[in-house]
């Protein structure tokens, strides 16, 4: 498989407090072509600080693969759909992928 540096493509982590939520986002992102795919990992614990206080939840895991341009209104599209006053959504570059994938990738999303 032959990789190719890339800063156009960016991986997005979102935490949601559901799956059925997780989903309704997902989909939305895909449906408006603001992101080519969104993974759902159940059951990750969080362990955070906020306001004040030691939290700890189970929540679910968005892993979605998008292109820097979009990144903008995709948090837009998050923030708009998600029940939490401050959501997590963390973008991360693609550094190397498959060509072919990150082909798929730009086609998809735009």
């Amino acid at each position: 498989m032959k990789e190719n540096i890339q800063t156009e493509e960016i991986v997005v982590i979102i935490t949601a407090p559901s799956e059925d939520l997780a989903v309704t986002i997902a989909r939305a992102l895909v449906e408006t072509r603001l992101a080519a795919c969104a993974n759902i990992i159940k059951g990750i614990r969080s362990i955070y600080s906020w306001q004040g206080r030691i939290e700890d939840d189970t929540e679910v895991l968005m892993i979605v693969k998008t292109r820097r341009e979009l990144f903008d209104s995709l948090k837009s599209k998050v923030k708009e759909l998600h029940p939490y006053e401050v959501p997590e959504i963390i973008a991360l570059p693609i550094i190397a992928g498959s060509d072919d994938y990150l082909k798929w990738l730009r086609g998809s999303t735009g």
